[in-house]
């Protein structure tokens, strides 16, 4: 059974800081693309960054140059640093594991953290 175990949500401040850090297997952290998602209220779940097993990152527009995905081997964890943290990025936080094989496609999740900015 995969596991993606989430911490470090919580309120801030706008303007505050928040890092968020994503535990799971070595088997599922050295062959897939890591990630983090979001939802706020509603049905649409937004990429925020994503991470290869090589280092290669890719942000969404809307948190460039604030946030900062990051992996660790000797851990299997996956971090998001989130800087100058504004009200609308207030959502639950999901941890993504991503594996594309030809045709077949894996996804696990975590079970989600909030982050809530606000003053």
């Amino acid at each position: 059974q995969v596991q993606l175990v989430e911490s470090g949500g919580g309120l801030v401040q706008p303007g505050g800081s928040l890092r968020l850090s994503c535990a799971t297997s070595r088997s599922i952290f050295s062959i897939y693309v890591m990630g983090w998602y979001r939802q706020a209220p509603g049905p649409q779940r937004e990429l925020v960054a994503t991470i290869t097993n090589g280092g290669s990152t890719d942000y969404a527009d809307s948190v460039k140059g604030r946030f900062t995905i990051s992996r660790d081997s000797a851990k299997n964890t996956v971090d998001l640093q989130m800087n100058t943290l504004k009200p609308e990025d207030t959502a639950v936080y999901y941890c993504n594991a991503h594996r594309v094989v030809g045709v077949s496609t894996w996804d696990y999740w975590g079970q989600g953290t909030q982050v809530t900015v606000s003053s």
